[in-house]
């Protein structure tokens, strides 16, 4: 079995690519990187063809992964039927990913946020394109922050391993 995750932002350059790769590296450190599939899109085709934000990637690089190969797309209402787990990065995402995934989207649709333990009442992380460095800086924070809830969260619905 295989869970699958999508990280979803705005246009898929900033915020839920940085998602989608700092998630997998969360699941390789915990040895569950072959039963967790994540991708990233954006509620948007704005971006679509795009590679990932220059200071997005910068951060993502300091981090050690690779972004090269990413390229923005807009999520499609199949594959929000398909997955496990939608991570929304904002506020503002959850209605657009309501209307695209249709009915039943909500019961798997979540805040990324809300997996940290130690997040304020407001689990939005604002779109650090409008910003400098220290934006994605903070950004990077947010989303390691809920990392280990997402991974434990995933664990409980994983086979348990002989």
């Amino acid at each position: 079995m295989t869970f699958r995750i999508i990280t979803v932002c705005t246009g898929n350059i900033c915020r839920s690519p940085m998602a989608e790769y700092m998630l997998r590296g969360a699941f390789e450190d915990e040895g569950l990187a072959d039963q967790v599939e994540i991708s990233s899109a954006g509620t948007t085709s704005w971006e679509t063809g795009e590679p990932i934000d220059p200071r997005a990637g910068a951060k993502l690089r300091e981090l050690g992964f690779d972004p090269s190969g990413h390229r923005a797309r807009q999520v499609t209402p199949e594959e929000l039927r398909e997955v496990d787990l939608v991570l929304a990065l904002d506020h503002d995402h959850v209605g657009p990913l309501e209307r695209i995934g249709g009915r039943g989207v909500s019961e798997r649709l979540r805040m990324l946020r809300e997996f940290d333990p130690e997040a304020p009442e407001d689990l939005g992380i604002r779109d650090p394109w409008y910003g400098d460095s220290s934006d994605f800086e903070d950004t990077a924070r947010k989303i390691e922050a809920a990392s280990r809830g997402i991974v434990e969260h995933v664990r409980g619905h994983l086979p348990a391993r002989g």
